[in-house]
């Protein structure tokens, strides 16, 4: 936390480009002295490109990591001059809004979810939730007081009684709620589906909880594609409104079969920004 303080000073202080300067130095010390992200870097970006990958890939990969969650600084403070987002989205996201239902937002470990908060203060300005668990919300909210003590901390953690209360709360205010998918939310069944030409386990928690409360979901990821900028891209992915009971697992094995070949899809258009760090496919 000092160390991150420190970068933060430095960041808002002498300015984005030298602070910049600092990650390089923090890449290269994560791929000498981080054998296992380093092994499961190599694994996944050999899978994407479809041929061993090299080291220098390999502390690209490590870099982009390091470049998003430094950006995430100056989307924290309010500092959006310093990027150029480019927003694709379907005309579906903005009805969605304009109901006042609140939208949900499936994303991954892909990119950077923060700088949506840059696409709302741009666009539509809605509170911007995230829903995980409690100890890597803990973990966030003190990184999130590291980086400004002021931003308002919107995270939900899942598996408490009062959670999917908390989530429908948000969304009947408006809010944008995002749950990443890539990960299990618990104790959940596990089904494997083919991803980067491997089957992989697969947790259909996140979709659940839009199929409980009735609501369409939204793909989402914000892409680094360069310094200060990000590609936001998002895709219909599944609406539960009409779904009844008796059709819902049918639907949600088609949305979580849907959601896999989206991640498939935005892994190989931006090989370089899927943040999972771990055999994924063990």
């Amino acid at each position: 936390m000092t160390m991150l303080r420190f970068i933060t000073w430095i960041s808002l202080r002498l300015g984005r480009r030298l602070a910049r300067l600092i990650l390089y130095l923090i890449a290269g010390y994560f791929v000498l002295f981080a054998p296992k992200a380093r092994r499961s870097s190599r694994a996944y970006l050999t899978r994407v490109f479809g041929r061993p990958a090299h080291i220098w890939q390999v502390y690209r990969h490590f870099f982009s990591f390091a470049a998003t969650i430094h950006d995430r600084i100056y989307l924290l403070n309010d500092r959006f001059d310093c990027f150029d987002i480019s927003l694709y989205q379907p005309e579906a996201v903005d009805k969605a809004v304009a109901t006042g239902r609140g939208v949900l937002l499936l994303g991954a470990h892909l990119g950077s979810f923060e700088v949506l908060r840059g696409v709302g203060r741009q666009h539509i300005d809605p509170r911007v939730i995230m829903v995980m668990y409690e100890k890597n919300a803990q973990r966030i909210n003190a990184i999130l007081s590291a980086v400004n003590p002021n931003i308002e901390q919107n995270v939900i953690s899942p598996g408490r009684v009062d959670s999917m209360i908390c989530v429908q709360k948000e969304l009947e205010n408006g809010a944008l709620v995002g749950l990443l998918g890539d990960r299990s939310f618990g104790k959940e069944k596990m089904q494997p589906i083919p991803f980067l030409g491997k089957p992989a386990l697969w947790s259909n928690g996140p979709l659940r909880i839009a199929a409980i409360l009735r609501r369409p979901v939204f793909f989402m990821t914000g892409l680094y594609t360069g310094p200060g900028k990000y590609e936001v891209f998002i895709e219909p992915l599944a609406d539960f409104t009409e779904v009844e009971k008796e059709g819902r697992e049918a639907a949600l094995q088609q949305a979580l079969t849907k959601y896999v070949e989206l991640l498939d899809k935005y892994c190989h258009m931006a090989p370089y920004n899927w943040f999972n760090f771990f055999d994924f496919w063990q």
